[in-house]
């Protein structure tokens, strides 16, 4: 693996409640240093982003944000607005409450039908795993998986837990090549990075993704690859 291959696993984010357009600016700069997969940002900044992008990087952006507990038609009109605005990713959190109440088919339906109105979007499924008992982890993402969503993620970061190296290698277990693993939510460091590919992960949310890539490149200095 190289800066780039590595670079290319992460979704650099900045979903701050108070971070103010100064650092919405600085991340859209940051974003184009090294070849991420996706700038994650919340709804406001969508627009702006695309406008500076231009194309370069895709650009993602939150949905039922963070507890997921708004209703589905709230949720389709939130995606359709973040895909006019220039999204190509949608993390979209689920209906914990509902999720929890046992309503399965309920949340099956919102995140459907959001893939379904938006096709070419990239749907990211927000679990989040610290609420959750492992078979609880399991229906979650069957339901991601039934839904035609393409990632299953851990977290949103505002829980009372981020990614695990176990969820994710639950989540990987159950997924079966069926759909994607995003680890998300305290992943600060390179080694905390490769612990979660390991476990298999193939997308990773970080607001640290410049300064893992610059850990990556000063660990490595003088050799073209890392093993």
């Amino acid at each position: 693996m190289d800066a780039s291959n590595l670079a290319a696993y992460i979704d650099l984010t900045l979903l701050k409640p108070t971070a103010p357009y100064t650092d919405i600016k600085a991340v859209i700069e940051d974003v184009i240093k090294y070849p991420f997969a996706s700038l994650c940002i919340p709804p406001h900044y969508v627009s702006y982003a695309s406008e500076k992008l231009k194309g370069k990087r895709h650009i993602g952006t939150v949905i039922g944000f963070p507890f997921g507990y708004q209703t589905k038609a709230v949720k389709l009109y939130e995606s359709a607005e973040a895909v006019k605005s220039g999204a190509h990713e949608l993390d979209v959190v689920i209906n914990i409450s509902a999720f929890k109440s046992g309503q399965y088919e309920l949340v099956c339906d919102e995140i459907s039908s959001i893939v379904l109105a938006n096709p070419g979007a990239i749907v990211k499924v927000i679990i989040e795993a610290a609420y959750l008992t492992d078979s609880e982890k399991e229906r979650a993402c069957e339901i991601a998986i039934a839904s035609g969503a393409h990632f299953v993620k851990t977290s949103t970061g505002f829980a009372i837990g981020g990614a695990t190296i176990d969820d994710v290698r639950l989540l990987s277990k159950i997924a079966k090549g069926r759909i994607r693993i995003k680890a998300s939510g305290g992943i600060k460091e390179l080694d905390a990075m490769l612990a979660m590919i390991n476990a298999g992960a193939v997308r990773i949310g970080t607001s640290s993704g410049v300064q893992i890539v610059e850990e990556f490149l000063k660990r490595h200095a003088g050799r073209n690859e890392y093993r």
